[in-house]
């Protein structure tokens, strides 16, 4: 902000914009500063959770090592925690997606879920957000990540919504 102002009175001096630009412009400014002030950044964050990243996606697939092989050849997702027999993570950046064979009864191969990590975790306190909001909170605390805690929760259209994060100590 501040260096902002200071060029707007660096062209003013240089005679760049005349005193009435200088001042609807500073009003301008000042006006946009207020209201992310008051709105806060990013927008809502002072109603729900602040999202970090996206956590990861979970397909179920027909044949998760042909999935695997896929990504990590295609896309250079780095395969970890592969089991053998039916699933395995492929991690790019922060983030990852789960490929696992679907079950035996299913059609068609489909997104099971989507992860998405949230900032300061505390259990009890997403949980009672969770609550409040009517969603009915699954805990799920698998995952590879010491101290990794999750809920799963239905979005309006029906879709599995993991939210996650990780525990700080006595959290």
């Amino acid at each position: 902000m501040e260096n902002i102002i200071s060029q707007l009175l660096t062209d003013f001096e240089n005679g760049k914009m005349t005193r009435r630009q200088l001042v609807q412009t500073l009003a301008m400014t000042a006006t946009a500063a207020s209201a992310v002030a008051v709105s806060g950044s990013p927008a809502f964050a002072a109603n729900g959770f602040k999202t970090l990243s996206l956590d990861h996606i979970s397909y179920q697939v027909a044949n998760y090592k042909k999935t695997r092989d896929f990504y990590a050849d295609l896309m250079g997702m780095t395969v970890l925690n592969d089991n053998g027999t039916n699933q395995c993570e492929l991690h790019f950046g922060e983030s990852m997606v789960i490929a696992r064979n679907r079950p035996a009864a299913a059609m068609t191969s489909r997104v099971d879920h989507i992860a998405y990590r949230v900032d300061d975790w505390n259990t009890d306190r997403v949980k009672a957000e969770l609550d409040r909001r009517g969603l009915k909170p699954r805990l799920d605390t698998g995952g590879s990540t010491p101290n990794y805690s999750s809920f799963h929760v239905q979005d309006p259209d029906g879709f599995d919504l993991q939210i996650s994060g990780i525990a700080r100590p006595k959290r």
